[in-house]
C-alpha cells in the first residue's frame, strides 16, 4: 500500500489538516454525569433510564457546551504539528511536532464512555506526557488521522533528504 500526498499540502509550508473541539466529556462534571448515566439499568423494551436523567440534566450539558465554545480550546492537526489553540481566538497555546514524540495513546475514563470520547496523550521517549488532548469525541478517528499525517511527514522528510543527498 502506498501513501499519497494530501492535495493542496506543501512540504515547505504548514497546512491545517483537521480541527477537533473537545467534547463536554473533557470536563469533570460531565464525566461525573456520564458515570451516573452508565450506572442506571436499562429495562427490556423500555427506553434507557439514563436517557431520562440526561434529559433532566440537559441544561447543565448546554451550559458546559457553551462554556467550551466560548472559553475552551480546540485541537488542530497540521502537516507538521499537533496543536492546542484557544477556541475563539487566534492564540496557539501549545504544540508538538509530529516527529517529536515517541507514541500517542488513547485513555478513556469511565465517565467518557457515555459520550464516546477519550483523551489522547502524546508520550515522549522518556515516558512523560508531552501534550494531552482531553475529551476528544471519536478519538480513535482523530488519532488515526494524526498517525497518518505523522507517517506522511516521516516519508516527506526521508524523500527530501534523499533528494538533497543527490545534489
Amino acid at each position: 500500500m502506498t501513501t499519497q500526498a494530501i492535495a493542496g499540502v506543501s512540504s515547505t509550508t504548514e497546512a491545517v489538516i483537521m480541527t477537533e473541539y473537545p467534547s463536554i466529556a473533557s470536563m469533570g462534571l460531565a464525566q461525573f454525569l456520564g458515570k451516573a448515566y452508565e450506572l442506571l439499568p436499562s429495562p427490556m423494551g423500555l427506553p434507557k433510564i439514563s436517557y431520562l436523567l440526561a434529559l433532566a440534566t440537559a441544561p447543565l450539558g448546554i451550559l458546559m457546551y457553551f462554556f467550551l465554545k466560548a472559553l475552551g480550546r480546540k485541537y488542530v492537526l497540521t502537516n507538521r504539528e499537533v496543536q492546542v489553540w484557544s477556541a475563539r481566538g487566534r492564540n496557539k497555546l501549545k504544540g508538538i511536532g509530529l516527529l517529536d514524540y515517541d507514541h500517542a495513546e488513547l485513555i478513556q475514563h469511565s465517565g467518557q464512555v457515555y459520550y464516546n470520547a477519550a483523551d489522547i496523550r502524546f508520550i515522549g521517549k522518556n515516558g512523560q506526557t508531552l501534550l494531552s488532548f482531553p475529551g476528544v469525541k471519536d478519538a480513535e478517528a482523530f488519532l488515526n488521522a494524526i498517525e497518518n499525517a505523522r507517517q506522511a511527514r516521516r516519508q516527506v522528510r526521508e524523500s527530501l533528504s534523499r533528494i538533497e543527498s543527490r545534489s
